[in-house]
Formats: C-alpha cells, structure tokens, sequence
C-alpha cells in the first residue's frame, strides 16, 4: 500500500492506494457509527455490497443511496435524491458519506456532504481511473448547470481517499481511456520524466498491470496533493490543473454531455490548447504533436466534432474560469510546463477552431 497525505491543514488527509483496500474500507474510515454509501447504478452491482460489508464487518452500520449512472444526471435533480437518501440512511453530523463509484458520484456525493446538515464528512472511494488520478483528491465538488460543468460546488475536502486499484478491472475500454486523459495531462503540466515513462510503459498501463497502475496513480495523486497544498481554492497554481478544460468543458455543454465522456473532452481541450500554444509561438509544434501521438495511443480523440466554434467560444467565455468576460487558458510552453493567461485573441482561437 502506498500512503500519500494531503497536508491541508486542520483539512489535511491521506490517499491510500493498494490492491484489495475495497474490503479494509470499514478500517480506514474516521471513526463514525454510521455511514451512507452513495453510488451509481453502474458500480452498484459491482461494488456496494462488498463495501457495505467491509464497512459493517468494522461495527459500523452502513446504508445505501444509489443514483443514475451518466454526466446528464449530475444535476440538481440527483443531489436531492442523494438528500433524501442521506436521510433515510438516518445520516447526522457524525456520520460519514462513502462516495464509492467515478466522478460524477464523488462529485455529487462530496457536494452532498458539504450542504447537508451544514457539512458532513466524505471519504472519497473511486472506482475509475480518472477519479482515482483526479476528482478524488482536493476537495472540489459540485452539479452541472445547462449554462455549464460544474457550475454549482463548494470546496469540501474528503477526510480520507481509498484508491483499491483492481476496481479498475471492470471499467470499459473507452473509461480506461478517458482516465488516461487526465493521466498525460499530470506529465504535461508538471513532470517531463512522467511523460517520458507513459511513453515507453503505456501497452502497461493498457493492459493495467498492476505495478504501473499503481505508480501512475501513486505519481498522479502526489503532484495534485503538492498543488493542492500550495493552493487549496485555485487563488494561483492550482490552475494549472484546469490543463485541457476549459476547451473540454466547453466542448461537453455544447454537446450536451453526452457525446463526449470527461477525460476525452479534455484530451481534445489539450490538443487544441498545444496547437494554441504553437500559434501563439509559445509551444515548439514537435511538443504539440508528441502529446497528440501520446493521446491517441491511448485511444483518445483529438479533434472535436458535433459542436461549432462559435459554441464553443460563447461557452468558454461563460465558463466559472474566466475573468471580465474573457475565457482563461491554460497552455503548455514545454513538456511538463504550463502557463495560465487570459490574452489570446478570440480570432486566433476561432481560427484554430
């Protein structure tokens, strides 16, 4: 088992990442009498059973609230089915939410527990990839509006992170994927050498060979821990994590979030950021398509279609990132380095678009 802390803090937690820590989860919970296990109706089959168990096996009494699968049900909707089932779990001030399932389940969950009773702790459990890497650590939670992705949120950071990396066995093809999008987008902002390693072990990663899981989940989660502790509420550094979102973002409320899963929204934002960089001579074009090759080796698409370019400026111009109107990037000027910046002409990223 791997043990990474998030140092936050009276905030601070720890990530821990090992194969089989699904059945210690009752053991790595805060100690509580009663827990809710908030899922989706894809993980439910798979998983909430055998948490539930491992959480009761540590004397804890354990309920369920099991909301629908997929991005068009992060919405207010579902947070109020997750409301009431925090109540029917009889759920108070001392209980834990145990968000067992993807983003959109730790997303909704986490949002849940920060508003209900005025703030209830969370232990995140992801169960996909992209979750594991990402939406599990740092405290960002929140629904979808149609005007844009998570729109509505707080900050509340979990009080643990349990990563069992052989949940991943059952992710499809296209979510394994999607994960890895987040995944390159770690080594592109922050750790060359990171890169340089998904390029030469990714038919590992594919495959989910244990030890390479492992270690991309274990460096993943460090370099957000080390962000996140030098900017908790994105006042600075901590958006430099926003690397391929705020085209992603856009791209997915254009289309109605359904075409494109998260993680592939963000790989084209990132292709469409570094051919941005280029334009602007920011970016060397060999970069730009060093990363483009490293995305589609990862079955990942790199061009968006479904959505117009004017869509995608008015969305990005909308989206909770910008500033006066004016949507804010965030381009690579190097493998492993980014920089943030509201001053690129809208006619250029019209044109690239």
């Amino acid at each position: 088992m791997k043990e990474i802390p998030v140092e936050l803090g009276d905030r601070s937690y720890t990530i821990r990442i090992g194969h089989g820590l699904l059945d210690s989860l009752g053991s790595l919970l805060p100690r509580c009498s009663r827990a809710a296990i908030v899922t989706d109706s894809n993980v439910a089959g798979l998983y909430l059973e055998r948490a539930r168990r491992a959480i009761e096996q540590a004397g804890v009494a354990a309920g369920a609230v099991v909301i629908p699968a997929g991005e068009e049900h992060k919405n207010r909707e579902t947070l109020e089915r997750v409301y009431d089932g925090l109540f029917g779990c009889g759920l108070d001030r001392g209980g834990v939410a145990v968000a067992l399932g993807g983003g959109i389940v730790g997303d909704v969950a986490g949002f849940a527990a920060a508003t209900f009773l005025r703030g209830v702790r969370c232990v995140q459990v992801p169960t996909t990839l992209l979750a594991a890497v990402d939406s599990s650590v740092g405290g960002k939670t929140g629904i979808n509006h149609p005007r844009g992705k998570n729109m509505i949120g707080a900050f509340h950071q979990p009080s643990a992170v349990v990563i069992d990396p052989a949940t991943l066995r059952t992710l499809p093809p296209r979510e394994l994927s999607a994960g890895i999008a987040e995944v390159v987008k770690y080594a592109v902002i922050r750790d060359a050498a990171f890169f340089d390693y998904l390029e030469r072990h990714g038919d590992e990663l594919l495959a989910l060979q244990p030890d390479a899981v492992q270690e991309v989940i274990a460096t993943c989660c460090r370099i957000k821990a080390d962000v996140v502790r030098a900017d908790e509420r994105e006042a600075g550094i901590r958006a430099i994590l926003n690397y391929g979102h705020t085209f992603g973002h856009a791209i997915e409320a254009a289309t109605g979030y359904g075409r494109y899963r998260h993680g592939e929204a963000v790989a084209i934002g990132m292709a469409l950021a570094a051919r941005l960089a280029v334009r602007l001579g920011m970016l060397g074009k060999d970069a730009a398509e060093r990363q483009e090759a490293l995305l589609r080796r990862f079955n990942l698409p790199a061009r968006p279609e479904g959505v117009t370019a004017d869509d995608i400026i008015s969305l990005a111009r909308a989206d909770k990132k910008a500033r006066d109107g004016r949507a804010r990037f965030v381009l690579p000027t190097a493998i492993g380095s980014v920089t943030v910046t509201d001053d690129v002409p809208e006619q250029l990223v019209k044109g690239l678009l």
